[in-house]
């Protein structure tokens, strides 16, 4: 089958939605369908590779920061977008279109599916929806939401990453809307065994932004100074010198590290060196990162909002918050009896099962064909 994905951040731009794209995308190219993916082209990348069995085209979208996207890039994504297509329908024509984001991706879709007849799919991630991340997303909504009906009528069928996505999604698009969750290749990630570090180690990986909650993790942490553990904070964005000048203020510098806006397989290195997963975010979807975290069998200490619930039995292999003033508390537990944490971090192993790559495309397989 060919398939043309859409989507406007794939790595190493954009977070976890970019990164949701690539597994499902390679995955598919491996099973031997055709794809060529159109994304924002940024820095010096390549504008047309073959990368891992599929083609990867990049147009010129305005991007000033890897790790955010603004409206102007979006707009420059969907413009430029349409114009490769057309190029592209010269050539090869797709059987399908599976894009990423309502917005930009799906206002691309929609347009290119009016004019072919091809049909498109829409997975949608929190931040498609209205109230999904207000931080990022309200202002852009309060001048598009009546243009975006269309895009999610008039898709043959939409996805959502998790069952919170959908219920928010119902309240405001009267549409069919399955859910398949992201996943992860768990044979890049499960540990060989489980073996807690000396100190524990914390890990948080995202944008350091409003949404992520960021400087929670560091107070948080200040009011557990006196337990041993280190804490590592993958990721960039422009909360960054606040969060390192809170770390100074509570004198813990030797115990954090920064390592930045790193690669995919860097970050997975990071997992496999840690033991908790420390995530406060405000909104939240289905995180990558937390799905790779059950895979690494790391315990999850995150706030009780979207789609953590589907990643954490409360009390087995994680906590799910609802008052910051319990995240020391349940750090103060996890770091206190090593025991306990190796028993949460078996669970999160065997929960991962639920959320392997091959059964997420296969799912997706199964509507495309349909």
């Amino acid at each position: 089958m060919k398939i043309l994905v859409l989507t406007h951040e794939y790595p190493p731009v954009g977070g976890g939605g970019g990164h949701v794209a690539q597994d499902i995308a390679r995955r598919l190219a491996q099973h031997g369908h055709e794809i060529v993916l159109l994304t924002s082209h940024w820095g010096d990348l390549p504008k047309d590779e073959v990368q891992d069995g599929m083609r990867i085209l990049r147009v010129p979208a305005l991007r000033r920061e890897a790790f955010r996207a603004s409206f102007i890039s979006m707009a420059a994504y969907i413009v430029h977008g349409l114009w490769a297509c057309f190029r592209l329908l010269k050539e090869w024509r797709p059987d399908v279109i599976h894009v990423h984001f309502a917005v930009p991706g799906g206002v691309l879709a929609w347009a290119f599916s009016r004019l072919t007849k091809i049909p498109y799919i829409l997975t949608a991630h929190l931040g498609d929806v209205p109230g999904g991340a207000p931080e990022k997303t309200d202002k852009w909504f309060h001048w598009i939401f009546p243009l975006t009906h269309r895009i999610w009528r008039d898709a043959k069928q939409v996805v959502a990453v998790s069952e919170f996505t959908r219920r928010l999604a119902l309240k405001h698009y009267d549409v069919d809307i399955k859910v398949i969750h992201n996943g992860v290749d768990l044979s890049k990630l499960a540990p060989a065994e489980i073996v807690i570090n000396k100190p524990p180690v914390i890990v948080f990986a995202g944008r350091f932004a409003e949404q992520k909650n960021p400087l929670q993790i560091v107070r948080s942490l200040a009011q557990v100074k006196d337990l041993s553990w280190e804490a590592v904070l993958i990721g960039d964005g422009h909360l960054g010198d606040e969060i390192k000048a809170e770390v100074r203020a509570h004198g813990m510098e030797e115990r954090f590290v920064f390592p930045g806006w790193i690669t995919p397989a860097e970050v997975q290195a990071w997992m496999k060196k840690s033991d908790i997963l420390f995530m406060p975010s405000l909104s939240e979807g289905l995180p990558v990162v937390g799905v790779q975290s059950i895979a690494s069998g790391l315990a999850l200490l995150v706030s009780n909002i979207g789609g953590f619930a589907d990643l954490v039995d409360e009390g087995k292999n994680g906590f799910l918050v609802d008052d910051v003033e319990d995240y020391a508390e349940h750090l103060r537990a996890l770091l206190s009896s090593p025991e306990m944490l190796k028993l949460m971090r078996v669970v999160s192993i065997e929960k991962s099962q639920f959320f392997a790559l091959d059964f997420i495309v296969a799912q997706y397989e199964r509507l495309f064909e349909r």
